[in-house]
C-alpha cells in the first residue's frame, strides 16, 4: 500500500536525484525529500526530521554511501538503507551489504527501485514490531523481577496455594516466619505443615467464606517448622483467571505473637488495678473495724488478771483473729500501688532463699525431694525482706499442693541482664541487672485455658476451704511493687515453673541495727483523733495502761478546737487520715498553721510503716497502719517523744 514517504536522498548529481524521484512518484509515493551530498549535510537532515529511507549513491567526490551510512549507525536509526550506483560490482556490493547497507541497486535498472523500497519498508516495520514486542518483555521481565524483590523484602509472610491447599509461591519473608525455605515446601499441603489437627474446621471454615465472598481477614493460629505455636493477622484474596474463573489463593501473614502477649499482659494488669482499686476502697472501713477488735483483745488480759484459762484461750483466739484478718487485707492491698510497703534495704536474699528451702524439707510430704541452685555470687536486690519471704513462701505452697503424689521441687537463683529486646516483650521489664529466683515443682500443672487467671485476686482451682485465692495476686503485687517481673510456664502433666525477676542494686549490704525496747510514757499529753468512736475509745484505755494522759475528738473540727484550748499541753495528736466534714489532711495543716512545732503521728488503713509519701506533703512525723497492735502503738509514739532514747 504506497503512501507519504519521508526520504534523504544522498547524491551529487540533481539529474540522478530526478530521475530517482520520478520513478517513486510513479510507484505511487507521494515525497517529502532532502538531498544531501556532505557528511554536515547528513547529520543536519538526521537532527532535523524523523525518515524513513535513506538511498545514497555509491560514490561522490566529497562524500560516499559507506560514509553515510556510518553516520546513520552511529545515531542508531533503524533506517532502510539502499546504495544505488553505476559502477559497483559484485564484490563491493557484498561489502556494502555486510557494512549494513539494506540493498543496492544499478542506475541504469531502476525499475527495480520501488519493489526494493516496498520490500524494506515492510521489513523495517516487522524489525520495529520486534523491536517493541522485545522492549515490552523486557519491560514485563524487569516488573516481574522488581515485583518479585518487593515481594523477597515484605515482612509479610506472602505465599499462593491451589484448591488442593497445595503451596504454589512462597516469599522470603513466609521462608523467615515460618522457617521453611521454598524448595523444602513448595508442592506440600498448607493444612498438613502449617496447621494443627484441631485447627483444621476453622479453616475448612474459612475456605467457604472465601468462595462466598472472594476474600477473608482474621487472626490464625499456626505451627513453624519447628513447632512453635504463632499467631498471625492473615489475609486471603482469591485470584481469578482471564476468564474471571477462580485459580489460586492469595495470602498475605503478619506474625502478632508478640502483640498477643503484650495485650494479655496489659489486659491482666488492667484487672489488677481494677480489682485493686475496689480493695483499697474498703480496705480503710475494713481496718477500723479491725482496730478495736485487736486491741480489746489484748487490753483485756491486762484489765482482768483473774480470768481463767478458757477465757484467755477464747481471747488469744479472738486477737490471732484480729491479726489474720490485718494480714488478709495487707495481702489484697499488696497488688496495688497503695499497698507497698516501703520498708525495704539492701541485702543478699540467699539466706531468705535457704530458709524457704528448709521450710519445705521440713515440712512437706517426704515423697516431695527439694533441691537448690544458688550461684554462690549471687547480686543483691533492694526490697522488704519480709514481703519476698512471702512471696517465695506462697509459690513453694503452691508447688506442694501441685504434687499430691510427690515429686520434686527445686529452687535456683543466678544473675542476669535484661536486654532491650527481652524488656520489650514484657511490660513490666526495664533494662538492667536482675537476679532471677526460680521455683520448678514437677507436679501436675496449669490448663492454657487459665493460665492468664491465675494471678486474678480470689481466683483458686483448690477445693473450698483450702486457699483464698490471693497467694499467687499478692505475690505478683510485691514483685511488681518492687519494680520486678514474674513469667510462668507450665504445662499439664509436666509441672510449673515461676520465674521471679528482682532488680539488682549490686551493692553490699548495709549493718542490721538493733529493735528498739518498748517503754511507757511519763504522763504526756496525747490527743486522739478518729471518725470510729470505737477506735478512740480502746486507744485511750491502751494509752492510759502505758502512763499517758489522752483526750479525744471524733472529726477535725473538734480536735481543732481542743487544740486551741490545750495547745500548751498537748505533746502529740494521733489523727486518722480519713475522716468525714474535715478529713486528717486539712487538719493536720490546720494545726500546722496553729503550732509549726506540732508533733502529729497519722493513722491509716492505706499506708504503710515507713511511707514517706504522706510525710512529704504534709510534714508529720510517722505513720501508724490501722489494725495497729499495742506494741506498734506505744513504739511509735516513743519514737516521736523520745527520739533520743530510741535511736
Amino acid at each position: 500500500m504506497n503512501s507519504h514517504l519521508r526520504i534523504i536522498i544522498v547524491e551529487d548529481s540533481e539529474d540522478d536525484t530526478l530521475l530517482t524521484l520520478r520513478e517513486l512518484r510513479r510507484g505511487g509515493y507521494t515525497l517529502n525529500y532532502v538531498r544531501v551530498d556532505t557528511s554536515v549535510a547528513m547529520q543536519s537532515a538526521l537532527s532535523q526530521h524523523s525518515w524513513d529511507i535513506v538511498i545514497a549513491d555509491y560514490s561522490m567526490p566529497a562524500f560516499s554511501a559507506l560514509e553515510a551510512l556510518k553516520i546513520v549507525q552511529s545515531q542508531k536509526l533503524d533506517l532502510p538503507f539502499i546504495i544505488i550506483s553505476g559502477t559497483i560490482g559484485e564484490d563491493t556490493a557484498v561489502a556494502a551489504m555486510k557494512a549494513g547497507a539494506h540493498d543496492y541497486l544499478i542506475k541504469g535498472n531502476l525499475t527495480r527501485l520501488v519493489p526494493a523500497v516496498e520490500r524494506e519498508l515492510r521489513e523495517a516495520q516487522e524489525r520495529h514490531k520486534r523491536h517493541s514486542a522485545e522492549q515490552a518483555l523486557q519491560l514485563a521481565q524487569q516488573q516481574i523481577h522488581e515485583q518479585a524483590a518487593l515481594l523477597d523484602v515484605a515482612t509479610d509472610a506472602i505465599s499462593v496455594q491451589d484448591f488442593e491447599n497445595n503451596l504454589l509461591f512462597w516469599s522470603k519473608g513466609a521462608e523467615r516466619l515460618y522457617g521453611w525455605e521454598a524448595a523444602e515446601i513448595l508442592g506440600k499441603s498448607a493444612i498438613e505443615t502449617l496447621y494443627d489437627a484441631k485447627d483444621v474446621p476453622q479453616f475448612k471454615t474459612m475456605l467457604a467464606m472465601l468462595a462466598r465472598e472472594g476474600k477473608w481477614q482474621g487472626e490464625l493460629h499456626q505451627v513453624t517448622k519447628d513447632g512453635k505455636d504463632i499467631i498471625v493477622e492473615s489475609r486471603w484474596t482469591l485470584m481469578r483467571d482471564e476468564a474471571g474463573n477462580p485459580k489460586s489463593i492469595l495470602n498475605v501473614s503478619t506474625d502478632v505473637t508478640e502483640k498477643k502477649q503484650l495485650q494479655a499482659q496489659f489486659l491482666r494488669a488492667q484487672r489488677l488495678e481494677s480489682v485493686g482499686t475496689l480493695a483499697s476502697g474498703i480496705a480503710h472501713d475494713f481496718n477500723n473495724i479491725l482496730t478495736p477488735i485487736l486491741a480489746v483483745a489484748q487490753l483485756l488480759p491486762l484489765k482482768f488478771t483473774n480470768l481463767d484459762e478458757n477465757t484467755q484461750q477464747l481471747l488469744k483466739i479472738l486477737e490471732d483473729s484480729a491479726k489474720r484478718g490485718a494480714d488478709l487485707v495487707k495481702q489484697i492491698l499488696s497488688f496495688t500501688r497503695r499497698g507497698v510497703e516501703e520498708s525495704c534495704a539492701v541485702f543478699q536474699p540467699s539466706h531468705l532463699i535457704l530458709d524457704i528451702a528448709r521450710v519445705a524439707q521440713r515440712t512437706f510430704p517426704k515423697s516431695i525431694t527439694t533441691q537448690t541452685n544458688i550461684i554462690p555470687d549471687l547480686w543483691t536486690i533492694f526490697a522488704d525482706a519480709t514481703q519476698i519471704h512471702q512471696v517465695l513462701l506462697n509459690l513453694v505452697v503452691n508447688a506442694r499442693d501441685a504434687m499430691p503424689d510427690g515429686g520434686r521441687l527445686e529452687i535456683s537463683a543466678f544473675n542476669t541482664w535484661v536486654d532491650e529486646n527481652y524488656a520489650r516483650l514484657h511490660m513490666d521489664a526495664k533494662v538492667g541487672a536482675y537476679i532471677v529466683i526460680t521455683i520448678s515443682d514437677t507436679g501436675t500443672g496449669i490448663s492454657q485455658s487459665i493460665i492468664d487467671r491465675i494471678f486474678d485476686p480470689f481466683f483458686t482451682t483448690k477445693e473450698v476451704g483450702k486457699g483464698t485465692g490471693l497467694g499467687l495476686s499478692s505475690a505478683i503485687g510485691i514483685i511488681k511493687n518492687h519494680k520486678g517481673f514474674l513469667n510462668v510456664n507450665s504445662e499439664l502433666g509436666k509441672g510449673s515453673t515461676f520465674k521471679i525477676y528482682l532488680p539488682s542494686s549490686k551493692v553490699s549490704e548495709p549493718e542490721v541495727k538493733g529493735e528498739t525496747s518498748l517503754r511507757n510514757g511519763n504522763g504526756e499529753l496525747i490527743l486522739v483523733v478518729d471518725d470510729e468512736t470505737a477506735i478512740c475509745e480502746i486507744t485511750k484505755t491502751t494509752l492510759l495502761n502505758h502512763n499517758y494522759r489522752v483526750l479525744t475528738a471524733n472529726d477535725g473540727i473538734e480536735a481543732l478546737a481542743l487544740y486551741t484550748q490545750c495547745k500548751n499541753d498537748i505533746n502529740l495528736v494521733l489523727i486518722d487520715l480519713m475522716m468525714p466534714c474535715m478529713d486528717g489532711h486539712t487538719t493536720i495543716l490546720t494545726l500546722q498553721r496553729i503550732n509549726p512545732q506540732v508533733q502529729i503521728i497519722a493513722m491509716s488503713g492505706l499506708i504503710s510503716n515507713s511511707s514517706n509519701t504522706y510525710n512529704r506533703s504534709l510534714n508529720f512525723q510517722e505513720v501508724l497502719p490501722k489494725p495497729f497492735t499495742t506494741e506498734a502503738l506505744v513504739s511509735v509514739i516513743q519514737k516521736v517523744l523520745n527520739p533520743n532514747i530510741c535511736q
